[in-house]
């Protein structure tokens, strides 16, 4: 007999294997140094100044956006370290 399918609406559960392996990419630690300012559409994203402490760009000090709560000292840790975030547009007053 057939598995029997599952109620419209709904995904089917994925099998599970035990001896699966959990890969992560390499991370490299940043220290905020300052908290700039909101942007985003919504002000949904904060942008920092972090300065990375380990790794190829060590002691460099990028300018990134990120989600979520940060204040001044805390840790990122930044899957890459190449790509600066756009300053802010302070005073555009684009929309308004």
């Amino acid at each position: 007999m057939a598995p029997a399918a599952p109620p419209q609406g709904q995904k089917p559960q994925q099998q599970r294997s035990e001896g699966g392996a959990i890969r992560f990419t390499i991370a490299v630690p940043a220290r905020v140094e300052e908290v700039i300012g909101r942007t985003g559409t919504r002000g949904d994203a904060i942008q920092v100044r972090c300065r990375v402490l380990d790794g190829r760009d060590k002691d460099k000090i990028l300018r990134r956006n990120v989600k979520g709560p940060i204040q001044k000292d805390d840790i990122l840790m930044l899957r890459e370290t190449e790509i600066e975030a756009r300053p802010l547009d302070k005073g555009s007053g684009r929309g308004s």
